[in-house]
């Protein structure tokens, strides 16, 4: 029986993670600027797909990987972080967002019942949102690999329970997912490097 791979999409009519080579071909053939690579696991992927597609095909990938510090040092500071803190799991749960450069608080949303990965999720649709309506050009960092990738796939994959007590989370939840659907934007959603850059400046700081 041959191994399951799974196929990111990176840049395709869909991007998403596909575990079928003909799903990921329907995705890409075609395509002017296709961007896509197998993976022998899930988790490689879903950390492939929540990266720049350069670490891993085209002609940066060797310079990427062979130099990922240098890669990773420079911090833009005119940029959006966000960050979400809940206590418990699920718990009281909320998100902001703050610019690099000021610290300035761009926006709060919660406490609200949830899950730190909702919140995560939540805070990169509302920065997103926030930047093309202000029409402001520069990228958001999360420190959030599942975010990142749930943001790509439009959908918020959460295991949370939909119940009375966390309807009006969802109702949160499916207009985000609805603007992902019914938005197109150029903002670069990057990774904040936390083992080299120190707590995220969203951070809420309850560590």
């Amino acid at each position: 029986m041959a191994k399951q791979k799974f196929y990111v999409v990176w840049d395709g009519v869909t991007p998403g993670i596909y575990t079928s080579w003909n799903d990921c071909l329907l995705q890409t053939k075609g395509y002017e600027s296709a961007k896509y690579k197998s993976f022998d696991t899930r988790e490689e992927a879903e950390q492939a797909f929540a990266s720049s597609p350069y670490a891993y095909i085209g002609k940066k990938a060797k310079a990427t990987i062979s130099k990922p510090k240098a890669f990773s040092e420079a911090i833009i500071e005119n940029s959006l972080a966000v960050d979400a803190a809940c206590s418990g799991n699920p718990g009281p749960m909320e998100y902001r967002g703050v610019h690099v450069a000021s610290r300035q608080e761009i926006f709060r949303f919660g406490p609200m019942r949830g899950t730190n990965n909702i919140g995560e999720f939540l805070a990169l649709v509302h920065g997103l949102a926030i930047l093309k309506q202000k029409g402001f050009d520069m990228p958001i960092y999360s420190d959030s690999v599942n975010a990142i990738s749930w943001v790509k796939q439009k959908k918020c994959k959460t295991k949370l329970p939909r119940t009375p007590e966390t309807e009006t989370l969802f109702q949160v939840i499916e207009r985000a997912e609805k603007w992902l659907k019914e938005n197109k934007y150029t903002t670069s959603i990057l990774k904040w490097e936390t083992k080299i850059w120190g707590e995220i400046p969203a951070d809420f700081g309850r560590k």
